[in-house]
């Protein structure tokens, strides 16, 4: 049998990190597991085809149960690639709150996890072609630069929502989020940034580090109590590889607690009914399953281009390879940002998503015109849903309950985020731009047609977590050492273990959650 140190499961956002950082020991062996493929597919590295990798092979393609407050199903994409989502999503680099970290602290005991104990790793991980310290950082693996082209109809909407009352503001990072202005992005000179490319490359030369591609994880090997090793199958069958120190779980909120429960941790009436040996009995494994719920809204433009239409062209496409530069170097969410519809002036519930042109449906479905759309997302849920396995076939695709609008507070905070999308389309220069509304169809709705319009909508703006949640309490999965409760040798670290939502994008906090465990595992 193989023998590694490390064994880490899943090459995504926070598998690629520690690949990185544990591999710097020339006396640690570390095996790297990835499902997918690598990443050499072109579409990969264009910022503006993200969702052409949508239902394709690099995508896990997920499929949640029927929301019970809508009635709809959600479509889950997540990246399957070297990279992980961080190859897929539209890279955005947004930290959240300072005070949701010390909600981590403060809420669920996990010490060591509040915003003064994170920032500099933040720092550490970050090379910002702008901006500097204390806040950020230069020189780190992850490059962050601000949109190389925005939109005039992302320019038009940031003045209107100034017109509108919301301030300027040119860092959302700084540790104030209220306010419109461009997103930075994880992007080097209009080429996309992953993980893959930021960690994990620069490492492959190691003699120590192993990478695995087409590998699919069945279960952990546990005994007496420890985590001992995996058994995954690639194209030439299954194999088993032992972990003398740790085995690392990094498959992200969906997958994570998957394994898991195949391997017999998770909740044991669920596991014994599905005929599966219960080693650990933790029901909070697939529990508490946090996203943040958006709907847009959209018109047909006038006297303007649409960004989708143009980065479907030939030209676009040849621009882009010679010189990485034009509509497929744009993430189509380039700009946005964020508002408090409660008034509180430091903790925002909405992160707004302009968009250059027509879409509904996760872009899967074309919109028949020219068109302008902007999303409203919350991003301090009450709700919680919850993953649990539907087979014991390691294969077979878990069953996925987001639990959007279980408390009715989340969807009035949404209907008011919309409410003010629809005053800020009024403001110039955006409403010279607009020209007939199409979701809805109605230029005033009221507040019965708005909140059909939000329940049929409703996506996910592709922000799972939560489902190995960090603390001390019974509901814990991991302790704030990243340790699966009752199993010695096995951690989880990626967006599972973050046990209440962020305000904004979860991939950099991915990383940085990384980052730091690959502190803890030296200590």
């Amino acid at each position: 049998m193989e023998s590694f140190e490390y064994v880490i499961v899943g090459a995504g956002s926070a598998g690629c990190v520690l690949a990185n950082r544990l591999s710097t020991d020339s006396a640690v062996r570390v095996l790297l597991l990835e499902a997918g493929p690598a990443d050499d597919a072109p579409q990969i590295h264009m910022p503006g085809a993200s969702f052409s990798m949508f239902k394709t092979e690099l995508d896990w393609d997920y499929t949640t149960v029927p929301l019970a407050t809508t009635g709809h199903r959600q479509y889950m994409p997540r990246g399957r690639m070297l990279g992980g989502s961080s190859s897929i999503n539209a890279m955005i680099y947004m930290r959240g709150n300072p005070a949701d970290y010390d909600h981590w602290r403060d809420g669920f005991g996990a010490q060591g996890w509040g915003y003064a104990d994170l920032l500099p790793y933040f720092v550490r991980a970050e090379d910002n072609a702008r901006l500097a310290g204390p806040v950020h950082g230069q020189g780190g693996p992850l490059r962050v630069e601000d949109p190389l082209e925005i939109h005039e109809l992302q320019h038009a909407w940031l003045d209107a929502a100034v017109k509108w009352g919301l301030p300027v503001n040119d860092d959302f990072n700084s540790g104030t989020q209220v306010g419109v202005g461009p997103y930075q992005l994880t992007c080097r000179d209009g080429r996309r940034w992953s993980t893959a490319d930021a960690y994990l490359r620069p490492a492959l030369d190691r003699d120590n580090l192993v990478v695995r591609t087409g590998a699919v994880t069945s279960r952990i090997v546990l005994e007496r109590g420890r985590a001992r090793g995996v058994v995954y199958r690639n194209e030439t069958g299954e194999h088993t590889v032992a972990a003398e120190a740790e085995v690392l779980v990094c498959t992200g909120a969906i997958g994570s607690p998957q394994l898991l429960m195949l391997s017999g941790i998770g909740p044991a009436d669920q596991l014994r009914g599905l005929g599966l040996d219960v080693a650990v009995d933790l029901p909070g494994v697939g529990a508490n399953l946090h996203d943040h719920p958006t709907a847009g809204v959209a018109w047909a433009t006038k006297g303007t281009t649409d960004l989708g239409q143009l980065a479907a062209t030939a030209e676009a496409a040849e621009q882009w390879q010679r010189e990485h530069r034009g509509p497929l170097a744009s993430n189509f969410a380039d700009a946005g940002g964020f508002l408090a519809t409660d008034g509180h002036p430091d903790l925002p519930d909405i992160q707004f998503y302009p968009v250059a042109t027509g879409y509904h449906d996760n872009a899967l479905r074309p919109v028949p015109m020219a068109g302008f759309t902007v999303a409203a997302t919350l991003i301090t849920p009450r709700s919680r849903g919850r993953l649990q396995l539907a087979s014991s076939d390691p294969t077979a695709k878990p069953e996925i309950d987001l639990g959007f609008y279980q408390d009715p507070a989340d969807f009035d905070a949404l209907l008011a985020g919309t409410r003010a999308l629809l005053d800020i389309a009024r403001c110039e220069p955006l409403a010279g731009f607009l020209d007939t509304p199409y979701l809805p169809d109605v230029a005033n709705p009221d507040e019965e047609i708005l909140a059909a319009h939000i329940r049929r909508w409703t996506q996910t703006m592709y922000h799972p977590a939560g489902t190995c949640a960090m603390g001390t309490d019974e509901r814990a999965v991991v302790d704030p050492q990243l340790h699966v409760r009752g199993v010695e040798g096995l951690r989880v670290i990626d967006a599972s273990v973050m046990p209440s939502p962020l305000r904004g994008n979860t991939n950099a906090p991915t990383i940085t959650i990384a980052e730091k465990a690959s502190d803890l595992l030296r200590i």
